[in-house]
């Protein structure tokens, strides 16, 4: 990274004056936190001059019409929890020609603003009775959901790191958890959003009620789009009332009995809320016993959660599965440990990657292929696994295995020297044409974290 006489000192007085001295931070001035974040996600030839935490939408706005003035790019990021997921952010090279109105906002051409929408974090409204809540994308997931809980109601995503990520990064990143079977994606639960364009330019699309038609579908392009659209700066969402019970089965056992429960229950009238297949490593890491688990989990009024639960047990033990109902704090304690056992890592060397395979495929992928820990929401086929240590080779082979199960395999997480010996994304489909038309209507100048998604995007 540069030192401070790269940077144009004059030039980050014009930051200075959209968000004050106190919302900026020169590369060396950032400390070990966000240093460490922003190098975790930019290829290693690549400079950020600066990082902007603007505090209002408009502010959001100004910042990125001024960054945009510069040939280079804007790094946009929430609190950082999965800033390092995906393709690493890099300029093109040599930077695509521009005609600017007005001159480079930094003298050194060529590099990276940071933008963090961390202090956009505001409750805009939560219409208890209309099951809505609007909010700025930097407020924390954890800090919405102690919000909603105070009126009996949630938000129906358990994303990674939830005391960390913002909402704006849940979005992007369609970071939806195990919740998904019952609530769907990220994508289905999002009503409404706000955006700034790459030139600074404030738009919307959808509202603030759960019947709403106004403007384009914007918001399933932005889910999963990686901050490469614009930059997320309010979201709505549909909100659940808190469920009264909760109860979770868990059943331990070999292959063909699992599959054999799994379609069992996948084709009965329950409705659990949650499907998870775990690897046998993952299984033993959360104290569950020795094999390969599924766990489900039941949530309503207790009568029901009881008596769904019983007839899970009955299936198991006509399968020859041992099994066990977690009771209130042995549950908790088991989807608070999981999640973090698949996404934490001490020294941020772990291998995180997003899978997808067809759902009848999910318990012989757990069972065919080399993996440490692995978590497959059975409904979807859709999953995470984890390495401690991995080659690209082997995350290939990984890729070609899923691939054969009509799914894909994509790298959130790893080391940088990994992801720039392999593609992250992996995705060849003829969907990329379409997608890059996309970008060029939404970010023409590809200034909006460019290469951190599929094609180079």
């Amino acid at each position: 990274m540069k030192s401070i006489s790269a940077v144009n000192l004059a030039q980050i007085q014009e930051l200075e004056s959209i968000v004050d001295a106190a919302g900026v931070s020169c590369w060396q001035d950032a400390g070990a936190f966000w240093q460490e974040k922003l190098k975790s996600a930019i290829a290693p030839d690549t400079d950020i001059d600066c990082i902007v935490f603007p505090d209002t939408q408009e502010k959001l706005a100004a910042v990125v019409a001024c960054a945009s003035r510069n040939p280079g790019g804007i790094l946009i990021c929430g609190n950082g929890s999965k800033i390092n997921w995906g393709g690493l952010v890099k300029l093109d090279t040599p930077h695509p020609a521009r005609e600017l109105s007005e001159p480079p906002l930094f003298s050194s051409v060529g590099a990276i603003v940071a933008v963090s929408t961390g202090r956009l974090n505001r409750l805009i409204e939560h219409a208890v009775g209309d099951l809505t809540v609007t909010a700025e994308a930097g407020m924390k997931f954890a800090d919405l959901q102690q919000i909603l809980a105070a009126s009996g109601q949630f938000l129906a995503i358990d994303p990674a790191y939830p005391q960390h990520a913002t909402l704006g990064g849940i979005v992007a990143a369609a970071d939806a958890g195990s919740l998904r079977h019952r609530y769907r994606g990220v994508r289905d639960l999002l009503l409404g959003i706000s955006f700034v364009r790459s030139d600074g330019k404030i738009a919307s699309s959808g509202g603030r009620v759960v019947k709403n038609v106004a403007g384009y579908d914007l918001m399933k392009l932005f889910a999963g789009s990686y901050g490469t659209l614009g930059v997320i700066s309010q979201v709505t969402f549909r909100v659940y009332p808190l469920p009264v019970a909760s109860a979770t089965v868990v059943l331990i056992g070999e292959t063909d009995a699992l599959a054999k429960a799994t379609q069992i229950l996948l084709s009965s009238a329950l409705t659990p809320t949650a499907v998870d297949l775990l690897s046998p490593d993952l299984v033993a890491k959360l104290g569950l016993g020795k094999g390969k688990g599924l766990i489900v989990r039941f949530q309503s009024i207790a009568a029901s959660v009881k008596a769904q639960s019983t007839r899970l047990l009955e299936v198991g033990e006509k399968l020859g599965l041992p099994a066990n109902i977690c009771d209130e704090n042995d549950e908790h304690l088991l989807w608070q440990t999981l999640p973090e056992t698949i996404w934490n890592s001490a020294q941020n060397s772990a291998i995180i990657c997003k899978i997808g395979v067809r759902p009848s495929e999910s318990v012989k992928l757990i069972d065919e292929l080399p993996i440490q820990d692995a978590l497959i929401h059975a409904g979807s086929g859709l999953g995470v696994l984890r390495f401690e240590t991995a080659t690209a080779e082997t995350l290939l082979q990984v890729r070609r295995s899923c691939e054969a199960k009509g799914g894909f395999l994509t790298v959130l997480a790893a080391p940088i020297a990994l992801k720039q010996e392999l593609d992250v994304w992996g995705y060849t489909g003829s969907a990329i044409a379409l997608m890059q038309r996309i970008k060029q209507q939404f970010d023409p100048e590809n200034i909006l974290n460019p290469h951190r998604f599929v094609g180079g995007i």
